[in-house]
């Protein structure tokens, strides 16, 4: 397990030159900005005050914190934008050979999945880019705030004995920046009239179960939608250096166990303490939305709920 990697003095002196807008691009899945107090923090540290997020409790690294792993590399054609601009995002997954790969297995309906996270982890978007004959994936983005995000690419090549890997790879948003603080740990989040309740927590090192309740008016809702073959899909981030987790739902549509709502279940194995972002993508009605939380690992998301603040 790598120690975790902290913001260098070089991103921060080019934050600078960032600056904020907001807008949403066609053919984009849920975003999720928020508002948070300004921080006054040195970049040197952890977004949440904690400082390296990266001390013990893993066995390996996280996947997301390195552009390169197991002879494939992300390479990311479009590495800037100007926030509140569209801009096509393009980028390649290249073999050993530095071919770009062509085949994929499909995993949650998708080939590949793309996620893009602000470094203070108050914006992030799930996107299903399109991939060309000659293996050079794009999708139209629109990020509204500047400032420095990663680029995860999650998938598996069709390639025998290949495991699913998740590369990732830095973005800057030009404009004037003004860094946020991680929002305080909530244990409710509010997201397009919808209340999402989140019991249990993250353990370093362990796994651990993570459920989300999703209501509606105060009602359960029952009749939630598969989206992407589940109903309900969680991504974890790491605050500090946005270590990228895979969080596996459990049960699926029609398996005859597994209930359309209110509750969904995940497993989650955290690789070390500190604090995480959860994103939960869901669909109802024919909509999909996105909530999102701060839990510490080590505790339950309601303990520092005292803090101030809301998970979105």
């Amino acid at each position: 397990m790598h120690a975790g990697l902290k913001i260098s003095a070089f991103a921060a002196a080019l934050a600078a030159t960032f600056g904020t807008a907001y807008g949403v691009g066609k053919g984009i899945d849920p975003v999720v900005t928020e508002s948070a107090p300004a921080s006054h923090e040195s970049h040197e540290e952890s977004p949440d005050g904690d400082g390296d997020a990266g001390g013990g409790g893993g066995s390996h690294t996280p996947g997301g914190l390195q552009i390169s792993e197991g002879g494939y590399t992300l390479d990311l054609k479009t590495p800037s934008v100007v926030a509140g601009q569209r801009a096509e995002l393009r980028f390649a997954v290249r073999d050993a050979s530095g071919r770009a790969v062509t085949a994929y297995r499909r995993e949650h309906e998708k080939e590949l999945h793309l996620i893009v996270a602000s470094r203070d982890l108050v914006t992030y978007r799930h996107l299903h880019p399109t991939r060309a004959a000659d293996g050079t994936w794009s999708i139209p983005v629109e990020l509204p705030r500047a400032g420095g995000y990663r680029v995860f690419a999650d998938f598996t090549p069709a390639k025998k004995g290949v495991e699913n890997l998740t590369l990732g790879a830095d973005l800057a948003a030009s404009g004037s920046y003004a860094p946020q603080r991680l929002p305080a740990p909530n244990p409710t989040a509010e997201t397009d009239g919808y209340e999402v309740e989140l019991s249990g927590g993250l353990r370093p090192g362990g796994e651990s179960e993570v459920k989300l309740t999703v209501s509606r008016d105060g009602r359960p809702v029952t009749d939630l939608q598969p989206y992407l073959g589940a109903y309900g899909h969680l991504v974890a981030l790491r605050s500090g250096d946005l270590a990228y987790l895979h969080v596996h739902p459990n049960g699926e549509p029609g398996d005859g166990k597994t209930a359309s709502g209110p509750g969904i279940s995940f497993t989650a194995t955290a690789p070390s303490k500190g604090a995480y972002r959860l994103f939960l993508d869901f669909k109802h009605e024919g909509q999909v939305h996105t909530a999102a939380f701060t839990v510490r690992t080590g505790a339950e998301a309601g303990t520092h709920a005292d803090e101030g603040g809301h998970g979105h």
